[in-house]
């Protein structure tokens, strides 16, 4: 890299915009809405789309709700002819459905547009030609006079053709090509010069695009460009001002949405950004960023996941696992702090509230995504998160203490494997290091006498046959008395807690106590029965094997 990039790249020039509107203004309601995924997407691609995923991608397009779809470019090549034909003869474009198809401004090219679009009831047909000063003067060596009289030419071509098809309602658009790269007042020259041939109306409009063909400059740059063009372009209540960024400098979508706030009426782009170099803008993005800003995209992104296996199998790309809104990842927390947070928010949230949840701007399942993927374990996670799967996959509600507990042993598992561990792994270290099902419940009997319980007991314990009497003022406390003298060991139980696991004749009760054998450090132990003081017992046999070796009590 250049020690001195300047004395290769030159900056871009700030618009020289008095009184500017767009950094005040708030975007309240959606534009228009059309998807390039099938002409601008579909070019960018390895291998373009054959006929069937071109079906299956405008099939899913519609189901989403655009209105405003381009299927392609039919004087390019045979397939984008005979796709736009099968489109109209076999009478797949819904009624509120405009289809647009896109030609350079070439003659044979125009008429050849034309004949593809032959019977189809409503089109938008694109016109566009390079206005920038590096195409003019290196690409087409072309003067100013001649852009213009180039794209004046064509313009009068669209509309003398059109004319000669007055079964369908045509819709015309033109873009000066490069505009983010063109000077203003010479895009404006270009613009009004196809506007007067076409003639707009307020009833029937045509549509200027103005692309960041390549991006170079900052979003707040281009906003002032837009803002410019909307202030100063002739017929503008005649005109749908429509943007089509570009991705280069990674900034589309604000592009896009400061666009927006600057005037622009519509937006054209592809579902997840597939486009020529890094992109095209990504409406899915734009339109979820409105979502969650209270406004209505008038886009349905419901089945968000379903939407990436047709773009995935239509394209032949994966959408990345960080991508926005979409990615297998981006409603996941691994951290130990954001998973803690989450947890606590949702313990919090009720259905009907205002969505204020940290770390996730917008309800998965708005999405039809499940909860089961927002907290994920892996070596930097706490013991929040960890809780957090074993309740909302197993029913299990620790306690706090043993939450701690058990996120030192989950995390002694994960600096052994380096793995991220799954809700089923927890569930299985879980249960390996607390017995779940190591114990059979004990033969006993209890008896109640003036507030006293007495229970007798039979057990199998480390290879010895024990038998138990103990009494207390429960079967829990009855149980411990026993349990000490029959294997020698002090065993007091300094907390207990138990829960329902399951409904009906499945349920089972969980019980969970914290122990402390001889003078050994405190321990948990967990014992699960469809029975709640077999559920108890099991638990403290649970933490007495978990307890380090003491000194046997004294007889």
């Amino acid at each position: 890299m250049l020690q001195n990039p300047a004395t290769k790249y030159r900056p871009f020039a700030p618009v020289r915009l008095t009184g500017r509107t767009w950094p005040d203004a708030v975007i309240s309601k959606p534009p228009v809405w059309c998807s390039v995924d099938l002409r601008d997407g579909n070019q960018a691609l390895i291998e373009p789309m054959d006929i069937e995923r071109k079906i299956r991608m405008f099939e899913q397009l519609v189901k989403i709700g655009f209105k405003e779809i381009e299927v392609g470019f039919p004087s390019a090549s045979q397939i984008e002819f005979d796709f736009m034909r099968k489109l109209i003869e076999e009478n797949r474009i819904p009624d509120d459905v405009t289809v647009q198809v896109l030609t350079q401004a070439r003659e044979h090219l125009v008429r050849r547009t034309f004949e593809a679009l032959e019977g189809v009831p409503r089109a938008i047909v694109h016109l566009y030609n390079a206005t920038a000063p590096v195409m003019r003067r290196v690409v087409l060596n072309m003067s100013e006079d001649e852009i213009v009289e180039l794209a004046t030419t064509n313009a009068q071509m669209f509309s003398d053709i059109a004319a000669t098809y007055p079964q369908t309602k045509w819709t015309f658009q033109y873009s000066p090509e490069m505009y983010s790269d063109t000077e203003l007042e010479f895009s404006k020259r270009v613009i009004d010069a196809v506007t007067a041939v076409w003639k707009p109306t307020p009833q029937n409009k045509c549509i200027i695009n103005l692309p960041t063909t390549v991006e170079h400059s900052t979003p707040n740059i281009f906003a002032d460009m837009v803002e410019w063009t909307h202030r100063h372009i002739e017929r503008r209540d005649s005109v749908v001002l429509s943007v089509h960024p570009h991705n280069d400098r990674g900034t589309g979508t604000a592009t896009a949405e400061l666009a927006l706030m600057a005037g622009a009426d519509r937006l054209e782009g592809c579902l997840f950004g597939n486009g020529e170099r890094t992109g095209n803008l990504d409406v899915v993005n734009v339109a979820l960023n409105m979502y969650i800003q209270g406004v209505n995209p008038g886009l349905d992104f419901s089945d968000i996941d379903g939407i990436r296996a047709t773009v995935e199998h239509c394209n032949q790309l994966p959408v990345h696992p960080r991508h926005p809104y979409v990615g297998d990842l981006v409603y996941t927390s691994f951290s130990g702090s954001h998973q803690d947070a989450i947890k606590k928010a949702f313990a919090a949230y009720r259905d009907g509230e205002i969505w204020d949840m940290p770390y996730l701007p917008i309800d998965p399942k708005d999405l039809g995504r499940s909860y089961e993927a927002v907290i994920r374990v892996n070596s930097q996670s706490g013991k929040g998160g960890i809780a957090y799967l074993l309740e909302s996959e197993y029913g299990l509600q620790l306690p706090r203490r043993l939450q701690i507990e058990f996120s030192q042993v989950v995390q002694r598992e994960m600096d052994a494997s380096g793995k991220e561990l799954t809700a089923a792994d927890l569930w299985s270290l879980f249960q390996r290091e607390y017995g779940l099902g190591d114990f059979r419940t004990p033969q006993y009997r209890l008896q109640e006498d003036d507030g006293v319980v007495t229970l007798s007991a039979a057990m199998d314990w480390e290879g010895q046959r024990l038998e138990l009497e103990g009494e207390g003022t429960g079967p829990i406390d009855a149980f411990v008395q026993a349990l000490s003298n029959a294997v020698g060991r002090s065993v007091r139980v300094l907390n207990y807690s138990e829960h329902a696991v399951g409904e009906g004749a499945n349920a089972q009760a969980i019980a969970y106590v914290e122990v402390r054998v001889d003078d050994s450090e405190v321990v948990h132990g967990v014992g699960k029965d469809a029975n709640i003081v077999s559920a108890s017992i099991r638990a403290i046999l649970s933490g007495l094997r978990r307890a380090p070796q003491g000194q046997p009590v004294a007889a």
